[in-house]
């Protein structure tokens, strides 16, 4: 692992305490889903309130699952977002229209599969690794094989999927990911998030050398 430490992302916020903690503990990104068939999907009128004055150096990211075109500008225009995730089936076309900074989730199905999609989406900022699932756009609570993560991705990953104040020391040795993204891991249920846990897993993440 690199001197600096591994980015923190917690996604899936829909209550302002559970943001104002998250930035106390110095997490880097928070998340909001706009997918409505989330069961943490927030509107953009709550969504508003939950940004309403936050601070510098805490990135916003708006979790999209093929949005149609107007809904994306719409949520760039209205809210103070600072990077897009696609975590649908989107095009690389469709993804790099908005000239906003985005990141691209890839069902982690393979070595060969990961390694395509950096390079098909070699504009994206970053990709996320997560886990597959027929069912679900994120937010499973399952880990996948990190052994098929190759040696060089080529270029930046967050790593997903079933990340916890448990696991997430192993997952940084054995992956050294850019960054990592959690979201079932600290809740108490879907969008409400575990105060403690999410202490607990930045105090790993910073004692973590």
């Amino acid at each position: 692992m690199s001197l600096a430490r591994v980015r923190v992302k917690m996604c899936g916020m829909t209550r302002g305490e559970d943001i104002a903690h998250a930035i106390n503990l110095g997490v880097d990104a928070i998340g909001l889903v706009f997918y409505p068939k989330s069961s943490r999907c927030v509107s953009l009128a709550h969504a508003k309130i939950l940004l309403n004055d936050l601070p510098p150096f805490v990135s916003s990211v708006a979790v999209l699952v093929n949005p149609d075109q107007e809904m994306v500008y719409k949520i760039i225009e209205e809210l103070p977002i600072h990077l897009l995730q696609f975590h649908g089936d989107e095009p690389v076309e469709f993804c790099q229209q908005f000239n906003k900074p985005f990141i691209k989730a890839i069902p982690s199905n393979s070595e060969e599969h990961i390694q395509h999609a950096a390079q098909e989406f070699e504009t994206a900022h970053a990709l996320l690794l997560d886990t597959p699932s027929e069912t679900a756009r994120g937010g499973t609570g399952c880990v996948f094989d990190w052994n098929i993560i190759p040696k060089k991705v080529g270029k930046p990953y967050i790593l997903a999927g079933g990340l916890n104040e448990a696991n997430v020391l192993e997952a940084i040795k054995s992956c050294t990911p850019y960054a990592v993204d959690l979201c079932s891991g600290i809740e108490l249920s879907p969008g409400i998030k575990d105060h403690g846990k999410m202490s607990r897993f930045m105090q790993k993440i910073l004692n973590c050398k």
